[in-house]
């Protein structure tokens, strides 16, 4: 039995309790907002995880808003707020020099209490109009975690940077380095649902302002608690498989558009900070662990281009859905040796050669020709479905046509006593025809009893194949994912992605059975010979 006290062991009460309070936070942050849920889901899931998110948009979407709903989460946090323009400073962002220590002491420093370095939450608006001063700065905090402010390097407790623009950031070496720091990237646009339009824009609340109980709010001291938490969380064989897989795919589609083309960069960090997204993702959910549902998240933090988000929608949805856990029940080593048992069963017990014989040619898929030695009778072709309804004895009027299928003559006749043959009756006398006929061949095979050492040991091959089936079937009825029942309550996952989880658990779960069927068939061939001749 755990012991919750365990260093190692995430706490089951405080997985409950932080799922539960996160989860009415969001409840009262989406009130006044509209089809604005995984915006916010994911602002408030980067502030935990201590990361940066970009909103990419056009003007009146709802970005600035969102930011400032958000850091209405936080109980005791400070925010910071600003519009980046080609004439902002560096007073404006990280605080104007003190002229006190500049001064008495010499000193160039910054008082940075009520700016950017002081702050919890900071949010700063068309992020590319920055200069370059202000680019250096805020990526030495993004990078450290740290405020170079004068000769001093002040630590920053920022939990999250939200950045917003209608624009990515233009072709530039010097900007590359800041959009590779934001984690989350997502595209927002107006709202699509004509009643959500209606009921925003009569809506008469105020949306900025803050009415979240305290009691509902983030404390500090509770996000620090969290954090320590989030690192124990752990990834499953079929979550670091999917990852890798994802991984792999994008080098095939980056391999694929060459050198010139519009390749993927990702580089290791950010795989990493991927991680721990994912981590915060599961702790936030209630989980001690990352599941698949998770691994969606990477959608968000993978493309660099817009039209890079299809390109990795599809490569993620494709890893969930064909070999989330299909790698980790190692689905594909158990396919592999039933189907090398099956064939070195079927090599062993069935003994194939290859049977000549004579078969009837058809013409136009409809007729048989006459092999005709006299020209006193009108008619080469027969149909073969009047051919088929002839009987040995028992004569029946037929027709008979010419090369262009013209009938020539409807006259009586039965199948003729050699095969392939038909007999014709005309003025009281009978003539056999042969049909038009070619040389075939077709593989039989014999089946052979295997030697007594042989059968034992398949025997022992096939229990224990079996055994190993049956067990990873027990474990996955025993131990279903808790996240199979509970995949609609995500909360920073939309549904749209609950069946893809749900289908491949179910297809393996499928598999695994079709896998023990095929191998009861294969313990019956070789258990109980045919010795008569199949065809094969």
């Amino acid at each position: 039995m755990q012991n919750d006290d365990h260093p190692n062991v995430l706490s089951k009460k405080l997985l409950k309790t932080s799922n539960a309070k996160v989860k009415k936070l969001l409840g009262a942050l989406y009130k006044g907002l509209y089809e604005r849920e995984e915006a916010i889901g994911l602002a408030l899931l980067s502030v935990v995880a201590e990361e940066s998110i970009f909103f990419l948009g056009p003007p009146g979407v709802g970005k600035s808003l969102i930011a400032r709903r958000l850091r209405y989460a936080l109980l005791d946090g400070t925010s910071f707020e600003y519009l980046m323009s080609k004439f902002s400073t560096p007073d404006e962002i990280f605080g104007p020099v003190s002229i006190k220590k500049l001064k008495d002491e010499d000193k160039y420093e910054r008082l940075t209490e009520r700016y950017l370095p002081g702050a919890n939450v900071v949010f700063l608006d068309e992020i590319w109009k920055a200069g370059p001063a202000i680019q250096n700065a805020l990526l030495t905090i993004l990078n450290e975690k740290v405020y170079r402010n004068g000769e001093e390097e002040i630590p920053v407790d920022i939990r999250g940077i939200i950045t917003a623009s209608n624009e990515l950031p233009p072709q530039s070496e010097s900007l590359a380095p800041i959009w590779d720091r934001f984690l989350i990237r997502l595209e927002l646009g107006n709202i699509k649902k004509f009643q959500n339009f209606l009921t925003m824009i009569t809506d008469v609340q105020d949306v900025y302002q803050d009415d979240i109980k305290p009691e509902e709010k983030i404390s500090q001291s509770e996000l620090n608690n969290w954090s320590n938490f989030i690192d124990r969380v752990t990834l499953g064989p079929e979550v670091l498989n999917t990852i890798q897989l994802i991984k792999i795919k994008i080098e095939e589609y980056n391999n694929r558009v060459g050198v010139g083309g519009d390749q993927i960069v990702i580089h290791d960090r950010r795989w990493k900070k991927i991680i721990r997204l994912m981590r915060s993702s599961a702790f936030l959910n209630g989980r001690p662990s990352v599941d698949l549902m998770d691994c969606f998240l990477t959608i968000h933090c993978l493309w660099n281009k817009p039209i890079h988000r299809e390109v990795i929608e599809t490569i993620v949805v494709d890893a969930v859905s064909k070999h989330g856990y299909t790698l980790a029940v190692n689905m594909n080593t158990y396919k592999k040796e039933v189907e090398e048992f099956e064939d070195d069963v079927d090599q062993e017990i069935r003994v194939k050669h290859t049977v000549s014989e004579e078969i009837l040619i058809t013409f136009e898929d409809e007729y048989l020709r006459l092999v005709k030695h006299d020209d006193h009778f009108q008619g080469d072709f027969v149909s073969i479905g009047q051919f088929r309804e002839l009987t040995l004895g028992e004569a029946r009027v037929i027709n008979f046509y010419d090369s262009e299928k013209n009938i020539l003559n409807r006259i009586k006749a039965t199948r003729g006593k050699n095969e392939h043959s038909i007999e014709v009756f005309r003025d009281s006398q009978s003539t056999t025809y042969q049909l038009e006929t070619k040389l075939a061949e077709r593989k039989e095979v014999i089946i052979k009893k295997p030697h007594p050492v042989v059968n034992a040991f398949w025997d022992d091959r096939y229990q224990h194949l079996t055994q190993k089936i049956r067990e990873q079937i027990e474990n996955m009825e025993t131990n279903r994912p808790t996240e199979i029942e509970r995949l609609e309550s995500h909360l920073f996952v939309p549904n749209v992605y609950v069946d893809v989880v749900r289908k491949n658990y179910e297809e393996v779960f499928k598999s695994l059975k079709t896998l023990l069927l095929r191998l009861e068939k294969i313990q019956f061939a070789y258990s109980n010979p045919d010795l008569k001749s199949l065809t094969d």
